[in-house]
Order: C-alpha cells, then structure tokens, then sequence
C-alpha cells in the first residue's frame, strides 16, 4: 500500500488539510472496476458533462446521489421474474451486473442534472464560482492603516 507523508504541505499550506482526503479518495478511486464505460467532457469553461454507457438499464433501475462532494452513480437491476422463460445466450457480451461508480467533484461544483437516451447516461455539473472566490482589483489610496499623519 502506497501512502503520503503530507506533512510538509501542512507547514507551508494553512487550510490545506482536506487535500490529503481528496487523495485518499483518489486512490480509492483506482481501485474501481472498469464497469460501465464512462467519459468525462468539458463543454465550456466551467461546464462538464459525464456519460456513462448503461445498457440493460432502465431509469428506474439507476440512483444518482450526492454527498459531501462525492457523486455516486448506482445500478442496481431487478431480480428476473421466476415465471420469465430461461434465456440461452450463444454469446453474451453486454453486462448486465450491478454497478456503483463514485466521483469525487471539486469544490463549487453543481449536478445540474441527468438524461438517460440510447442506453446512455449524461449527467450534467457546472463549477459555480462565488464571488467572495472571484478576483476583485483593489484600489490604492496612498493611505496605510494606522499611519494617519502622512
């Protein structure tokens, strides 16, 4: 098992302490199966868009949560109706197992929402900046605090 010794980042970074969980998280992340295919684009600056190749899988068969800034996509199929006639595959190439993918998302960003068309999975996120985090110019006066005699 790798790990990191993050202590010199706390001696230089105040505030930086949740960096050592976004790295957990990350190689967590590697640990995940491979299963459903998935593709992360950038549509415009701060918009994103995941799709994720579901087929076999209804609406209903699919739950998207967010938590603490880690979404989590699950599928879970519905057991098959003991009354259905037994099927014989020749070949079977489309996986049809459970699944549970998880994203660890930036700070600021928002699911703005998800589509399912054509056995694809599209959820939607944008990094919505507040403006206290936004640059501002400052304006010099020529006055400093408590020198108010020059």
């Amino acid at each position: 098992m790798r790990s990191v010794d993050m202590t010199p980042l706390y001696r230089s970074f105040i505030g930086s302490d949740h960096l050592a969980s976004l790295i957990d998280a990350a190689t967590r992340a590697e640990k995940q199966s491979a299963y459903p295919p998935y593709n992360i684009e950038l549509l415009a600056e701060n918009q994103y868009r995941i799709t994720m190749a579901v087929a076999g899988f209804t609406q209903d068969d699919v739950n998207i949560e967010m938590l603490d800034n880690t979404l989590t996509i699950t599928g879970r199929k519905a057991p098959r109706d003991s009354n259905a006639p037994e099927r014989t595959f020749l070949h079977k190439g489309i996986s049809e197992r459970n699944f549970e993918r998880k994203f660890q998302l930036g700070d600021n960003v928002k699911v703005l929402g998800a589509d399912m068309e054509h056995g694809l999975l599209h959820i939607d996120m944008e990094r919505i900046i507040p403006e206290s985090q936004k640059p501002r110019q400052i304006k010099i006066n020529g006055n400093l605090i408590g020198n108010n005699n020059r």
